[in-house]
């Protein structure tokens, strides 16, 4: 079987909590990670500090995610390690051909995420129509610009 993309690398990891000044406390204060941006949405019921560990193409976002509301889905903080971010060097092909191979994705389709980049998500449970989920972990498939795709394809050693 001839995968027509790659997966590059860790784009993110995503942690739910109840409260983010309680993983700051951690992520940010005892780990040293940088605090680069913020993300809030009502639709996604989510209030996160996009943090970064790394530098350049191989620079890994931490995001440290409560929910708006704690009532309400999604529920950012009930599984505390909430997504796994991977890039991936040619999005729209890898959806489609994960799709045909029976791969559950997460209602949204393809579309901007918080960091700017297109994303989708693989739900985390496959179903009797797309029998292949995430085991119980929602994946993001993250578009990786050019830069990355070629610091990661830099990375490949030829065979010799």
């Amino acid at each position: 079987m001839t995968r027509p993309f790659k997966i590059l690398g860790l784009q993110q990891i995503a942690i739910g909590g109840p409260d983010k000044q309680r993983l700051q406390k951690l992520w940010v204060g005892l780990f040293g990670l940088e605090v680069t941006g913020t993300f809030r949405s009502e639709s996604e019921n989510v209030d996160e500090d996009i943090c970064a560990i790394g530098v350049g193409p191989f620079k890994v976002e931490v995001d440290l995610m409560q929910p708006l509301d704690p009532d309400k889905k999604p529920a950012v903080h009930t599984t505390p390690l909430n997504h796994v971010g991977l890039w991936v060097d040619d999005l729209p092909v890898a959806v489609a051909w994960l799709a045909g191979q029976g791969v559950r994705f997460a209602p949204g389709g393809i579309r901007r995420g918080a960091a700017g980049f297109d994303i989708c998500f693989i739900h985390p449970k496959g179903n009797e129509e797309h029998p292949i989920g995430g085991e119980g972990v929602l994946i993001e498939l993250v578009q990786a610009p050019p830069e990355v795709v070629k610091a990661f394809c830099a990375l490949q050693v030829a065979p010799g």
